[in-house]
């Protein structure tokens, strides 16, 4: 069972930075991004989106989109990474990601706009990634993506995953990480509330 506590979902946004430091904003998705969400899959190139789903989408498919905006169902979290953009909050990335508490890792896909790719903003969303897996208590994090999606692979080199074969598809290959977050970094909302949430919980804090 997560940690989290969802009745607030703002309180686990996090500011990050692009390569040139301009702040994103990276939250939860929230009912009133439905339009917003749907316009930016549609926005994305057709090889983006195939790359992010494995397969031939235009938008996103009504359960789908369900299951995008039910943040915490079966221990699944959508987020959105926005920033100001002509005066209006832009979704420039997005990544979904689900716990797996019987084996203890947490498994993420994401996407960036195709018009802020090469920003830096996917690995600081990866990066994200990892304090929010390690705040749900995942010991490992992983992901799958095409052999032929080189950006992907690239950025999993470069963060320090390891590569391995795809259990299931061939046209897969699986890279995985050990988690390591320093307590003491605080580098997410996601890690603070939840050590907040166990020392609460635990015996000696009612002692």
């Amino acid at each position: 069972m997560s940690t989290l506590r969802l009745e607030d979902l703002k309180q686990y946004s996090d500011v990050l930075r692009t390569r040139k430091g301009e702040p994103l904003n990276v939250r939860f998705v929230e009912p009133r991004d439905t339009d917003e969400l749907q316009h930016y899959f549609r926005s994305l190139s057709t090889r983006s989106r195939y790359n992010r789903f494995f397969g031939a989408l235009s938008e996103l498919p009504k359960g789908l989109l369900s299951e995008f905006l039910d943040v915490g169902a079966r221990e699944r979290f959508s987020v959105v990474a926005t920033k100001m953009v002509d005066g209006f909050e832009t979704i420039v990335a997005e990544a979904r990601y689900a716990f797996h508490a019987e084996t203890s890792t947490l498994e993420f896909g994401l996407s960036v706009d195709d018009r802020w790719q090469g920003h830096g903003i996917a690995t600081a969303l990866l990066g994200n990634l990892e304090c929010r897996a390690a705040a749900l208590g995942a010991e490992h994090i992983f992901g799958d993506t095409l052999r032929s999606n080189q950006t992907m692979i690239s950025l999993a080199r470069k963060s320090g995953f390891a590569f391995v074969n795809h259990p299931d598809d061939w046209k897969l290959v699986r890279f995985d990480k050990e988690i390591h977050v320093a307590p003491k970094d605080i580098p997410c909302a996601s890690w603070r509330l939840a050590a907040l949430s166990r020392q609460a919980d635990s015996p000696s804090a009612s002692a």
